[in-house]
């Protein structure tokens, strides 16, 4: 059996408090999946992106936003990872977003991301 690569918790963290999605789009595999809920994209019906050109068009345009972004938290277990992140733009509307991932070599092959805003 091989050696398994460690998921980068500070490449995460250096992604997401990032300026661009660069960073962050180096932690998914080519074929990656990402499942995203919230009150737009229902459980029943979610927003699934297909692979690293997808996932890159969806960072692209939350990184072009007038917004900050903090890593809460991350945990590391085996080949799955969960990490909390709390955005905010500038107006002052807040994001909470939670992750849960499947890693595969030390990336993220498949997400759960679900995400709440103030109203």
């Amino acid at each position: 059996m091989g050696t398994a690569t460690a998921f980068d918790t500070e490449t995460l963290r250096r992604g997401i408090e990032g300026s661009t999605g660069d960073t962050l789009l180096s932690l998914y595999t080519d074929d990656a999946e990402i499942r995203i809920i919230d009150r737009n994209t229902q459980p029943s019906h979610p927003k699934v992106l297909h692979g690293r050109g997808e996932i890159r068009e969806m960072l692209d345009d939350v990184y072009s936003r007038d917004m900050t972004h903090k890593l809460d938290q991350c945990i590391v277990q085996g080949d799955r990872a969960a990490y909390s992140e709390s955005c905010q733009y500038a107006d002052g509307t807040r994001v909470l977003a939670e992750s849960m991932v499947t890693l595969r070599d030390g990336k993220i092959a498949e997400q759960i991301l679900i995400q709440a805003w103030d109203e």
